[in-house]
């Protein structure tokens, strides 16, 4: 790797919350080939300490150009210098605003002014401050500049409000990053080129699931996936609807990697709060009753069905034409339908040949109820989640899952990892079942 060029990324961490985020970033950075130096705030060091980026980069970290221990006196100027790319992860409003202003009272912001490298920020912030009208200003401002923004995504933030402002997933920020550097006329060097016989050696197991060489492979080439994602909204009358926390992320992961692993993929996707991967059909369904609809058209042409939704068991048998009022009623009653078992239509719609994946997202005895469900909807395969588990569920960049399947009384066990990785593991054992298909035939 020492003789191939590589990307040469400063990454800046600001002083919010999700410092802790920027971790994850450097390390995805470097094992798709980048070379990476870390600049911090001050009050970033109050999140995360300097000692944690250098000892995983062997560099020193930049806080303070004054600062005795700073081996280089002018570092904002050779630091800014010698980068294809600024990243700053999180960009919080206050470096924003700074960076639009052009304030230099700090080594990041200095940096920033003398670098001529392209600029990626993530903003991450409370809901009301992102809206903000000088906040939305400043971010005008420096996309006229020409500044690249990874977009923050909705959900629930660490001040336990809900909406836009949480930090986009690390992998997605890191595959824009790349994407940036690639494409633009900017960057000063080639994409590295790996001997992979010997990448292969260098990386344990763990980081090979998630390195470029794990994902070009084309095993999934022959294969036409269909794929449900996110939850669905059962209406009540036209502003309100019955729905569930999911955001998709589980789904569009399994989605992005079957494509990239050369699958034919199309994703019915209902409400999602993260963005859909590209080169994937995508057919828009927010109802159950929609979400059905599309999945039976489409099922004839896929050679594998995986139903990653939260699709809602029940929605109102009565819904209103106009919206409910609240005048003089102290309690609102619902009558409940419920929707159509989308999973269980497909199973006894099933043509040769196809595999069927279902999830179940469960608070308790959760391999009862997923072999039940396996059993009783004739599934090939089923990946079972504790919900209550600490980084498992819905909204959450990892997941950690039970995998059953039929005709099979083990289990396979995965631990807590990415839901980019866990795609992978899932998409293994769906693999694994068409090949021993093949052989009985």
């Amino acid at each position: 790797m020492s003789e191939n060029k590589i990307y040469r990324v400063g990454l800046g961490v600001a002083g919010g919350i999700a410092a802790y985020k920027a971790i994850e970033v450097l390390r995805l950075l470097q094992k798709s080939g980048c070379e990476v130096q870390v600049a911090m705030t001050e009050h970033a060091t109050e999140f995360v300490q300097p000692l944690t980026f250098r000892a995983l980069t062997e560099n020193y970290v930049l806080v303070d150009d004054y600062a005795p221990e700073n081996p280089d006196p002018i570092a904002h100027i050779n630091f800014s210098q010698n980068i294809d790319l600024l990243l700053i992860v999180p960009a919080t409003a206050n470096i924003i605003a700074k960076f639009a202003n052009g304030i230099a009272d700090d080594f990041l912001s200095s940096t920033f002014l003398a670098s001529t490298a392209l600029v990626l920020l993530a903003p991450a912030m409370n809901t009301t401050m992102w809206e903000h009208a000088a906040t939305q200003r400043n971010i005008a401002q420096l996309k006229k500049d020409g500044v690249d923004f990874v977009e923050p995504i909705a959900g629930e933030l660490a001040c336990k409000t809900v909406g836009t402002g949480k930090l986009e997933d690390v992998e997605n920020i890191v595959n824009q990053a790349l994407k940036l550097l690639a494409q633009s006329p900017k960057s000063k060097v080639q994409s590295p080129k790996y001997d992979h016989k010997d990448f292969k050696a260098k990386l344990n197991a763990q980081e090979l699931e998630t390195s470029d060489l794990r994902l070009e492979t084309q095993d999934l080439l022959e294969e036409k996936i269909l794929i449900t994602v996110g939850g669905t909204r059962e209406a009540i009358d036209p502003v309100r609807f019955i729905s569930n926390y999911s955001s998709g992320k589980m789904g569009f992961a399994l989605a992005e990697i079957a494509q990239k692993r050369g699958a034919d993929v199309t994703v019915v996707c209902g409400a999602t709060t993260v963005e859909a991967p590209e080169n994937v059909k995508i057919i828009c369904a927010i109802s159950a009753d929609e979400m059905h609809r599309s999945v039976i058209r489409e099922l004839p042409d896929a050679s594998i069905f995986i139903g990653a939704a939260a699709v809602a068991d029940y929605r109102p048998k009565n819904v209103s034409d106009n919206k409910i009022k609240k005048t003089n009623q102290d309690i609102l009653t619902l009558e409940l339908e419920k929707t159509p078992d989308i999973l269980l239509d497909v199973s006894e719609n099933r043509h040769e040949n196809l595999l069927i994946v279902g999830f179940a997202a469960e608070t308790e005895n959760i391999i009862e109820y997923a072999r039940s469900k396996l059993e009783k909807k004739n599934l090939d395969l089923i990946v079972a989640n504790d919900i209550t588990k600490n980084g498992a569920g819905f909204n959450t960049d990892t997941n950690v899952v039970t995998i059953l399947r039929r005709g099979d009384v083990d289990t396979i066990e995965i631990p807590l990892m990415s839901k980019h990785k866990l795609a992978d593991k899932i998409l293994d054992e769906v693999l694994s079942l068409r090949q021993k298909l093949k052989v009985k035939r």
